[in-house]
């Protein structure tokens, strides 16, 4: 049996994933703002370090995997909060916690990401650049030209930026070449609180009733937890810096024709450049 930590434990998608877990005969440390074995506001610059020190004081320094689940959704006067929780509030915690997963056999790591990466349009790059940067306030600019709009870019540019840190971490040698597997997951509307919280909302609750889901309705947390325990499981062994899209379609029904996509021409010398680099890596291990 394995030791996770599990933020956002105590709701939704977290929640579902942690009992599934807890009742699979694993240790749970769970992550939360409130009802949680370590209790803090990963909004906040202290409450990330303070959730790291809780996690390695229950662990003993060794993490069989990790669940990051906690997440503000787009409401609303909450930018700063959904940049600091979605964005810093992953890659924060998987940073510091890398060390223990590394002691680890084979330790996985499954980041909620959403399918708001593909689906909205007209996300500003600069605000996603920026988040990879560490630069919050420039992010913050970027999407203030969307006056009361800013809330759904903001939570999209966080989502991107977290899925490409994903990706761009998980095929190196500190995580893949450590035998930590990383991949994200990629929910559509699923019925958490956090949704909810939307539908409550008159405005968002139109843009969410209208939005396309081919399947029809809300998914349900507790099958995006499924799909969570079997990220986390050996047979997921294989899978590495990928982003899987639970979505009931969306992502299809906006995209059936853009992915896979053959790289561009213009990609031949990065390609190139990074398979020198490869075979090295490789050399070396």
């Amino acid at each position: 049996m394995g030791i996770y930590v599990v933020s956002g434990s105590a709701s939704g998608m977290g929640l579902a994933a942690a009992e599934r877990l807890r009742v699979a005969g694993h240790v749970v440390i769970g992550v939360d703002i409130k009802d949680a074995d370590v209790v803090v506001d990963l909004s906040t610059q202290a409450g990330r370090p303070a959730a790291v020190d809780g996690v390695l004081q229950r662990c003993g320094g060794v993490l069989d995997g990790a669940v990051l689940a906690a997440g503000l959704g787009p409401i609303a006067g909450r930018d700063r909060q959904i940049a600091q929780v979605n964005y810093f509030g992953v890659v924060d915690l998987l940073s510091a916690l890398r060390p223990a997963l590394e002691r680890s056999e084979g330790a996985k790591v499954v980041v909620v990401s959403s399918n708001s990466t593909t689906t909205v349009p007209l996300v500003p790059e600069r605000a996603v650049r920026a988040l990879l940067d560490g630069d919050i306030e420039r992010a913050l600019r970027a999407v203030r030209v969307f006056g009361n709009r800013s809330a759904p870019m903001i939570y999209a540019a966080s989502k991107i930026a977290v899925s490409r840190w994903v990706r761009r971490h998980a095929v190196t040698a500190q995580w893949a070449g450590s035998g930590i597997r990383l991949n994200a997951l990629a929910p559509g509307a699923i019925m958490t609180p956090l949704l909810a919280e939307q539908l409550a909302n008159p405005a968002a609750a139109r843009a969410v009733s209208s939005f396309p889901v081919p399947t029809g309705g809300y998914g349900d947390a507790g099958q995006l937890a499924d799909w969570i325990v079997f990220m986390l499981s050996d047979a997921a062994d294989f899978l590495c810096g990928s982003v899987i899209f639970v979505d009931g379609g969306s992502d299809a029904y906006f995209r059936s024709d853009s992915w896979p996509a053959r790289p561009p021409v213009t990609m031949l010398p990065r390609y190139l450049w990074r398979l020198v680099g490869f075979r090295r890596f490789m050399r070396r291990s």
